[in-house]
């Protein structure tokens, strides 16, 4: 008779086929994904046009409605990074003469080319943007599969709740898996309405700055950043990354670079870490570590898409945790908030008494 190993050991192996499982089905899973999000998104407009309108008028408004906000956010996505891509395939000559002053400033220290690995060639970064064009392309049809889930989804919605609610009679799981769907799905509402508003605010003060210091495709910048903002970490360093290399190619000087990648740095951190945690208000506090190990975590199994659901799936998961005794602990754990936070030493005396 073989003796059983340590459970963190069985528990690790469940981890790693479970995150393989997720990685394969990826194709199926994310538009799913992605889908039951939207449905916490947009449930509450379909129930108040149900009040108010006949059901089969008031799903294809709720629908056009989802429609609208999608492919407005997928079409200013595609338009700012295909303007990008544009740009440097039409300035492929001037940036490999831009190479070649730099590799000739750098010999006159006595830094030889091949010192610098592989020499650089435009058709690299004409290959690059090609191929973001063609990831662009993608999206409609992630965006087809996935609006095919959200109609079916709309449509079973209020079924689903009545099911659960006959349950809850009978099995308490059921009522609370039902009540940390619903609270889940109005802290989700709540998250979207944060991020939109900095994302706005982020958008519109990086474009001013690209503007005043006269950066080639200033509104293009802002548009990127808007839609990057929905991203935690990863977007805010990819929406100051990609501006600041594009001020080196402009403007020739690490001076320049160097402003442009503080000033976008302040506008991020002025967002991200003053104006953002003051709207979201301890309602949605998660810990810090976790969200930026959600968003690594799904950007690691599905890419950009995994990356941007990483933390919607987080904020869900720990809302479940809190409607069962059992896991409790987990949400506790990870809230990043002090359960009990230490005394002040201004309200006690010598000897630990109240003044």
């Amino acid at each position: 008779m073989t003796k059983p190993g340590p459970g963190w050991l069985y528990g690790l192996v469940a981890a790693a086929l479970l995150a393989a499982a997720l990685h394969l089905a990826e194709p199926v899973l994310a538009p799913i994904a992605f889908a039951l999000f939207t449905l916490a998104l947009v449930w509450p407009v379909q129930r108040r046009l149900q009040a108010r309108l006949p059901a089969f008028i008031a799903l294809p408004v709720t629908m056009l409605v989802t429609l609208v906000a999608l492919a407005g956010l997928a079409l200013a996505a595609g338009w700012g990074f295909s303007r990008a891509a544009r740009w440097i395939i039409a300035n492929a000559g001037m940036l490999q003469a831009f190479y070649a002053q730099k590799l000739a400033w750098l010999e006159g220290f006595g830094i030889a080319a091949d010192m610098l690995g592989e020499p650089f060639e435009t058709r690299r970064l004409v290959w690059l943007a090609q191929a973001v064009l063609l990831q662009l392309q993608g999206v409609v049809s992630f965006l087809g599969v996935m609006l095919v889930f959200v109609i079916l989804g709309l449509l079973e919605v209020t079924v689903a709740a009545r099911q659960l609610e006959a349950l809850g009679e009978t099995r308490p799981a059921a009522a609370a898996v039902l009540r940390g769907l619903r609270r889940g799905a109005a802290k989700l509402r709540a998250y979207m309405l944060v991020r939109t508003v900095m994302s706005v605010l982020t958008g519109l003060a990086i474009w001013g700055f690209a503007a005043a210091t006269g950066l080639d495709l200033a509104l293009e910048w802002g548009v990127i950043a808007f839609v990057l903002n929905y991203i935690p970490f990863i977007g805010s360093l990819l929406a100051t990354l990609l501006p600041t290399v594009f001020a080196v190619l402009q403007f020739g000087t690490w001076q320049a670079a160097l402003t442009t990648f503080l000033a976008l740095q302040a506008i991020q951190f002025l967002s991200g870490s003053t104006i953002e945690p003051r709207l979201a208000g301890a309602r949605l506090s998660v810990s810090p570590f976790m969200v930026l190990a959600a968003v690594f975590l799904g950007a690691f199994l599905w890419g950009i898409p995994g990356a941007f659901i990483g933390v919607p799936a987080l904020i869900q998961a720990l809302t479940l945790c809190e409607e069962f005794e059992g896991s409790r602990w987990v949400a506790r754990l990870l809230s990043g908030r002090d359960a009990a936070p230490a005394p002040s030493l201004h309200a006690a005396g010598p000897h630990g008494a109240s003044e």
